[in-house]
């Protein structure tokens, strides 16, 4: 059998409930208390497919079947949690990135992991209005920025103004610690 990535087992799971159980995932989802928080805008009356894809942006990939299992616990669906907990191939990453040449050991974090983060930041105005506030970019910039359509451009645009040096870096890394926290763990994790 295939390998299972991230999404298609969550996605798997959340097939598998009921329309009103559905809904009471969705509820569940939006009275966590743990950040980050899931915004009512996000996920009413979207499909199981677009809830999948938020919590997979919203929680990363490691931590978002852990998110998903102890919500369908608490709604009394214990079999589909149990069975995303045992999936029946190897879960393998949607967006792993593999890296062909070395990693130099003085590399800054946000050139280390330049394609994981265009990639994978979802949430990029909080970043984009901080960079401003923090004069790494100016108001021109900013604007042209916030017109780009995805959140993948935006990044690659903002990396852009990163090349001005490793103070640059450094507010950028600060900046993702505070509005990108989970993903942050995540690639520490890998360091």
């Amino acid at each position: 059998m295939a390998p299972k990535t991230t999404k298609a087992a969550i996605k798997d799971s959340l097939a598998n409930l009921s329309q009103d159980k559905f809904a009471e995932f969705v509820e569940q989802l939006l009275d966590r208390r743990e950040p980050p928080k899931v915004r009512r805008s996000e996920v009413e009356g979207k499909s199981r497919l677009a809830v999948t894809n938020l919590l997979v942006s919203t929680f990363t990939e490691s931590k978002a079947p852990q998110v998903v299992q102890e919500i369908l616990r608490d709604i009394g669906c214990s079999d589909e949690a149990d069975e995303l907990g045992k999936p029946k191939g190897p879960i393998l990453k949607v967006e792993s990135l593999s890296f062909c040449s070395t990693v130099r050991a003085d590399e800054h974090f946000v050139d280390k992991y330049q394609l994981e983060l265009i990639s994978r930041v979802s949430n990029v105005a909080p970043i984009l209005d901080e960079l401003l506030a923090r004069g790494i970019i100016g108001e021109e910039k900013y604007g042209a920025i916030r017109q780009i359509p995805t959140c993948s451009e935006k990044m690659r645009e903002i990396y852009n103004c990163l090349r001005a040096g490793e103070r640059c870096k450094n507010i950028f890394y600060e900046i993702l610690k505070d509005h990108e926290k989970y993903l942050m763990e995540d690639l520490l994790q890998n360091n």
